[in-house]
């Protein structure tokens, strides 16, 4: 017996401790593990890229927003300039949905220096771009600051656009949310029309039309026209909808809906709105596997990844789509159900792959690591339809698997597991076979204990993680010294961290890791460039 145990040099550090005389860089995260500090910045990606609004395994939607506001207040501090950056970046369609970017773009407008309130007044058009954003944007403001005067001033600004026929639009379709009417935005901030047309709408907003003009007064305000057309004749959907180009939120609260009424609102559906309503079109027979003209524009706007990013189709909405359509309206918040065409469930497939940024093959071998541990079961986005953090992770590592030739797709919890899952698979089984494995505890170190034992040279390994890695005997960075001197010393690793939590298993020391916030569409295209050293 002797204290060999105790004398010699320790190379590992069990997970529930920090790395010795690295204690002041890391944190301990929610699940007792200790993880290195992400900091403010990439913890404000993460919160707006993810969103707070649903709770997570670790902890709940309060806690987690509290923390969300904390760190953006922090930032604002530090450089407002910069989070409205950040708040724009994750605006434009790379956020889950625009509501974290709109708090946060309240608490910028809340920051004491006058960089903060010219930088909120700069980027709101940008990020409050529809009359649901600007309803959200009012019930925030008014819950956590009330109306002052760089608030008056956006709003102002934003009631009084330019362009009428496009303010129009929004007033129609969006007439009230959150508590607000439109009427409501209008008294609030006592906008003067700067023009003939918008007072016209300002005065319909306000006291609606008694009477119908005899002639569309404007062709900024023919669509309002033609909303009040059929109010007063709801008989003739048809040719409101045909002549006023109006949208389903327009025509279907006054109109008498018909097959036909809806196979016309189909034709010239934007594609937001097609995307959440396949299953309805189905179930009213528009779409049937018979109807090819039908399912063919369906392919040409879902399968263009032109309209995919113009109309900023997150692909977790296509996701959640496909999710749901294949259901048959089991899934959702729907009450309808139907029989999917299978042309349909194709066409979300390759929609869900489009909606990611992705190149030609790089060459390298890929690793991916996706976290299927117990924790990877809670719930991302709500909206209607629950999509767990592991379905999410295993959708991104398909599609950053299927535009590669060499590459592997394991499951990790306290074991490194076999997924059968190839780039053949389709993402509904990809997302079935790893769900049917998401139990137990997390060590994201057994990934490179299981490449140094079967000497698996991989150029770049990617996991796919909420990062409460606990459970092992080494911390994930101590692994990946061991791997590097035993199987491949250049190796370059990333972890995308799904979560809104303030760790990371990058060692902030290591030139050769790299730490990937949320659900971002270009992260596949990012880990192919840092794979072949573009970044």
């Amino acid at each position: 017996m002797n204290y060999n145990f105790f004398t010699r040099n320790k190379i590992s550090t069990p997970q529930t401790q920090p790395i010795p005389g690295r204690e002041a860089e890391m944190i301990q995260g929610r699940s007792g593990g200790w993880m290195f500090d992400a900091g403010i910045w990439q913890m404000l990606r993460r919160c707006l890229l993810v969103g707070t609004a649903q709770s997570t395994y670790y902890a709940g939607k309060q806690e987690l927003t509290e923390d969300f506001v904390a760190v953006v207040n922090q930032a604002v501090a530090e450089n407002p300039s910069r989070v409205a950056e950040e708040i724009l970046y994750a605006s434009d369609g790379r956020a889950i949905n625009n509501s974290a970017p709109i708090l946060a773009l309240v608490l910028l407008s809340m920051g004491e220096q006058p960089e903060a309130k010219q930088a909120f007044g700069e980027i709101f058009p940008q990020v409050v771009r529809t009359g649901s954003h600007f309803y959200e944007w009012l019930n925030y403001t008014k819950s956590l600051r009330g109306f002052g005067k760089v608030v008056r001033e956006a709003g102002k600004t934003w009631l009084s656009r330019e362009d009428v026929k496009g303010l129009a639009y929004q007033l129609l379709k969006y007439q009230q949310r959150q508590g607000f009417t439109h009427r409501d935005a209008l008294r609030l901030f006592h906008v003067k029309p700067p023009t003939e047309n918008h007072r016209q709408l300002f005065e319909w907003v306000v006291r609606g039309w008694e009477e119908l003009p005899t002639d569309i007064p404007s062709q900024a305000l023919a669509q309002i026209w033609w909303y009040e057309w059929l109010k007063r004749n709801p008989g003739q959907t048809h040719e409101a909808i045909l002549q006023g180009r109006l949208t389903h939120e327009m025509a279907a609260p006054v109109g008498n809906m018909d097959k036909a009424a809806w196979q016309l609102l189909f034709q010239e559906m934007p594609i937001g709105a097609m995307l959440r309503n396949l299953g309805s079109l189905t179930e009213l027979g528009v779409l049937r596997a018979d109807e090819s003209a039908n399912l063919l524009r369906v392919e040409g706007v879902l399968n263009n990844k032109e309209h995919l990013r113009k109309g900023r189709i997150h692909p977790i909405d296509v996701l959640k789509a496909l999710k749901t359509y294949d259901s048959g309206g089991r899934l959702g918040r729907s009450k309808k159900t139907w029989n999917p065409v299978p042309r349909i469930v194709d066409i979300l497939e390759k929609a869900v792959e489009l909606s990611f940024d992705v190149v030609e093959p790089t060459g390298k071998v890929f690793m991916h690591a996706v976290d299927v541990s117990g924790s990877m079961g809670s719930l991302v986005a709500d909206m209607g339809l629950g999509l767990s953090c592991c379905e999410i992770a295993t959708t991104m590592a398909l599609v950053t698997a299927k535009a590669e030739k060499n590459y592997m797709i394991r499951g990790f919890a306290t074991e490194f597991r076999e997924l059968n899952i190839t780039a053949k698979d389709s993402f509904s089984s990809a997302v079935r076979k790893a769900s049917n494995q998401n139990f137990g505890g997390t060590d994201a170190s057994v990934a490179y204990d299981w490449m140094i034992k079967n000497k698996f040279k991989a150029d770049l390994v990617c996991f796919w993680t909420d990062s409460e890695s606990w459970a092992g005997y080494k911390h994930p960075s101590q692994a990946l010294q061991e791997y590097r001197k035993k199987v491949n010393p250049d190796v370059k690793a990333v972890y995308v961290t799904l979560t809104p939590y303030r760790i990371t298993l990058v060692d902030p020391k290591d030139p050769l890791s790299w730490d990937l916030a949320g659900f971002d569409p270009g992260t596949p295209r990012i880990i192919q460039m840092l794979a072949t050293g573009e970044l």
